[in-house]
């Protein structure tokens, strides 16, 4: 499986940025997409997940009424919606996938960069 991560860039606190994640390969079977983020000097941070199948949704808290993260089974695609953008929500973000039947993120893509300036 490869994932196509897209939709960063710059923007001004406050506003909004969408980004997709477009799964491809020849047998893709996702279970769930989550995205996450890393930030210059920290840790790689769990953001939100979706189930592939019911499109259940989980969210960490700082996120939570500002992000929202959605699914398009037919496309293969994943989206993180991402309004009242902070400065500290500056960093690389990564969407992920696990296929079914396993228990970790097995598969990851590239990376965008999500700057907000203040």
């Amino acid at each position: 499986v490869q994932l196509q991560a897209s939709g960063g860039g710059l923007v001004q606190a406050g506003g909004s940025l969408r980004l997709a994640c477009e799964a491809s390969g020849r047998a893709v079977n996702i279970a769930q997409m989550g995205w996450f983020r890393q930030a210059p000097g920290k840790e790689r941070e769990f953001i939100a997940a979706v189930t592939w199948s019911f499109g259940l949704t989980v969210y960490v808290d700082s996120v939570k009424g500002r992000f929202t993260i959605s699914r398009d089974n037919a496309k293969n695609t994943g989206s993180l919606q991402m309004n009242s953008l902070k400065p500290e929500d500056t960093a690389v973000y990564f969407c992920a996938v696990k296929t079914s039947g396993s228990t970790r993120y097995d598969y990851w893509g590239q990376g965008t960069q999500v700057t907000v300036s203040s």
